[in-house]
């Protein structure tokens, strides 16, 4: 270590107690060892954009450090934060008492070298009130053991990367939305070195508590936070999440997922890899007529003594507008489908922000075209074997069934009849 280092006249300072010392090193297979508790000095040297760092026990100084703007440091779970010291072929990794020690750590380093807060891509296109109501649904046990309990979701991923172990044996890997943190596990199963498992909800706090029960803190570190405003020391290997919504854009998590690639190594990878979203017309008189009579409670002319009558049209619209999830029988479809691709490693986050997919439909069965189906599937490309996950409606059922959005005006077709149009995706912007 080096030795103390002289205070200058005049350097800000400020003590953080009641802390711990653990050293880090190694590359590959990682050592820990635990310095015992201590007290934290850090010195504030406005001049030269750094902080001298001292970390004491009684009287005596241990570790002492600079920390500058090139120095890569960031949070580690709810507690801890790490530093990384190149030059010493280690890294200091300090676990705090309370939680608002470890953030006034975290604001004194990011602000004194230079790391000021970024602008977060996630709250510029995300409404806060719309923000808090997701992350609060996806905190909920309840709702991530209904996504675990799906099971051609859940087993197709671990299949995914149990099959394509050479992607992940001795690799560094982050799992962007990591809920329970299910797939940190399976990318440890398959060989990776070390997952950065981020989480922005209140799951991540029980996701830490599964990682030490399962004796894996030395393997899956997890980051509090939203993708788009945490850090990461490292570049990585592989980029894992479950970013799919309905229809495959629902949610805009696709979004989150593309912006990790930031810390993506040139020749990374990604799980999934590509997205196809299939579109087909398709009849159901029951599905429409149910929604079309829902609209005549607004037809009454004496609804207590209340004409209601003017609104019927409005209502209309509303229940026509709204997307229907649930499952089909594949034999509704009138045509052949049409496909959209994303490919995960070369799209942009701002291709997602609006969609236009023609549409060109050579129908083989003659009907009344209630409205359109989606679907979607995902490639998970690995090295040695590609899997697919589908939501096609002649599959087992997923969580996320299928998607149908209905015309208020059908259309009747013929055998060999053609059908143009385009689908318009485009996300919600942020009202200022």
């Amino acid at each position: 270590m080096d030795p103390a280092m002289n205070v200058k006249a005049g350097m800000k300072s400020q003590t953080f107690r009641n802390c711990r010392l653990q050293i880090v090193t190694g590359e590959y297979s990682l050592s820990t060892q635990d310095g015992g508790e201590c007290v934290v000095d850090v010195f504030d040297d406005t001049n030269n954009n750094s902080l001298d760092i001292r970390i004491r026990s009684g009287n005596e100084y241990m570790p002492s450090f600079k920390v500058t703007r090139e120095s890569d440091h960031c949070q580690i779970g709810r507690l801890r934060y790490l530093i990384d010291l190149p030059e010493q072929n280690l890294s200091v990794l300090l676990s705090f008492t309370h939680r608002e020690d470890v953030v006034d750590f975290k604001e004194l380093l990011n602000a004194t070298t230079g790391r000021m807060k970024k602008r977060s891509v996630f709250n510029e296109r995300t409404e806060k009130a719309s923000a808090s109501q997701y992350f609060q649904f996806y905190g909920y046990l309840s709702q991530q053991q209904n996504m675990m309990q799906d099971y051609i979701r859940t087993s197709t991923y671990q299949r995914a990367m149990l099959q394509n172990c050479t992607d992940f044996q001795d690799k560094v890997v982050i799992d962007v939305g990591a809920g329970s943190g299910i797939l940190s596990f399976f990318a440890v199963q398959a060989g990776a070195r070390k997952v950065y498992a981020i989480e922005a909800s209140t799951m991540a706090t029980h996701a830490e508590a599964l990682i030490k029960q399962n004796n894996l803190s030395d393997k899956v570190i997890l980051i509090p936070g939203k993708v788009e405003e945490v850090e990461i020391p490292e570049k990585v290997d592989v980029i894992i999440s479950e970013p799919m919504g309905y229809m495959l854009y629902n949610e805009r998590m696709l979004e989150s997922y593309l912006h990790a690639k930031k810390w993506l190594k040139p020749d990374g990878k990604m799980f999934p890899t590509r997205g196809d979203l299939h579109v087909a017309p398709f009849f159901d008189d029951a599905l429409y007529m149910e929604h079309f009579s829902k609209a005549n409670f607004w037809y009454q002319n004496s609804f207590y003594g209340v004409d209601l009558s003017n609104l019927r049209d409005s209502a209309l619209e509303e229940y026509f507008r709204q997307p229907i999830v649930d499952t089909f029988d594949v034999r509704i479809l009138m045509a052949k489908p049409v496909t959209h691709t994303v490919d995960f490693l070369s799209a942009a986050e701002e291709d997602l922000h609006r969609i236009e997919i023609p549409l060109h439909f050579v129908v083989h069965s003659a009907g009344t075209v209630h409205g359109l189906a989606f679907w979607f599937d995902v490639l998970f490309q690995g090295s040695s074997v590609p899997v697919w996950l589908s939501t096609a409606p002649q599959e087992p059922l997923t969580h996320w069934y299928q998607v149908r959005c209905l015309l208020r005006s059908p259309l009747f077709v013929k055998v060999g009849q053609s059908l143009s149009g385009k689908v318009l995706l485009i996300s919600n912007r942020r009202y200022r």
